[in-house]
């Protein structure tokens, strides 16, 4: 196989990955679909109240963006599309949602609950997250510069969909997203993309990090035991002198930065 037709593939591969997670090219988030809401919290909590058991509320495609939210028990509700550009979800309830696809740029979710929540291919850039809890979360979307510090990611699974590949690799991405104190023990994150990520004092213990990219992040005062780093790329990452044992199997440890 010639070097120039591994090249071609090489650049094909990461231009379907960039398509595959950067939705926002050519999206205009002024337009009102994405700014606007088309609902009101009123009317939120008017389906919540009325929710039949067993029924859950469909709210999949909806324009939610800028409302208040915060506060309210949206368990198991299908957001699957909808758009919350700016809306506040701060201490809300979202355990086993629906936020595939979901548009959640600068949301807050600060403190809010979304315990086995899926959120596949979903727009979660600058949303704030801080103390938000996402055990048992499938998160496949983009967090790129998020704020979850001490957020807990226990058992959530950010790794690659390797077997669904027809829009690209699709990932967590937390690149330089702010993960100070986050708990990610025996978190799933394979092939996830932590460059940049301010990580220091966050728990990986026991998580899966096999060829995940974190050049550049800093990993600070990480407790690592147990922790699967094979592959995991520490190019100009910041790690501690004692984290060295537990890092053996990653790659580009020679060029990161020891404090």
């Amino acid at each position: 196989m010639c070097l120039s037709f591994v090249l071609i593939c090489v650049a094909s591969l990461s231009t379907q990955d960039l398509r595959a997670q950067d939705m926002l090219q050519g999206v205009d988030l002024a337009q009102p679909a994405y700014s606007k809401a088309e609902l009101t919290r009123a009317d939120i909590e008017a389906a919540l109240l009325h929710r039949k058991s067993g029924h859950k509320i469909d709210l999949s495609e909806k324009s939610l963006n800028g409302l208040d939210l915060s506060g309210l028990d949206l368990h198991g509700v299908d957001f699957r599309a909808a758009r919350m550009n700016k809306t506040s979800l701060a201490g809300a309830r979202l355990d086993n949602a629906n936020l595939d696809q979901a548009w959640l740029i600068e949301a807050d979710l600060t403190g809010a609950s979304l315990k086995g929540a899926h959120a596949f291919a979903a727009q979660m850039q600058r949303m704030r997250a801080d103390r938000a809890d996402f055990a048992h979360a499938r998160l496949a979307g983009d967090l790129t510069g998020a704020s979850a510090r001490g957020a807990n990611f226990s058992e959530a699974d950010l790794s690659a969909d390797m077997k669904n590949q027809s829009m690209g690799l699709m990932r967590a991405v937390l690149r330089s997203a702010v993960l100070e104190g986050a708990r990610f023990h025996k978190a799933n994150l394979a092939s996830a993309d932590l460059r940049f990520a301010r990580a220091a004092g966050a728990d990986f213990s026991e998580a899966n990090l096999k060829g995940a990219d974190a050049a550049g992040a800093d990993l600070t005062g990480v407790n690592w035991t147990g922790a699967m780093t094979d592959g995991l790329d520490l190019d100009s990452a910041q790690i501690d002198a004692a984290a060295g044992g537990a890092l053996a199997g990653a790659q580009n440890i020679d060029r990161a930065r020891v404090k």
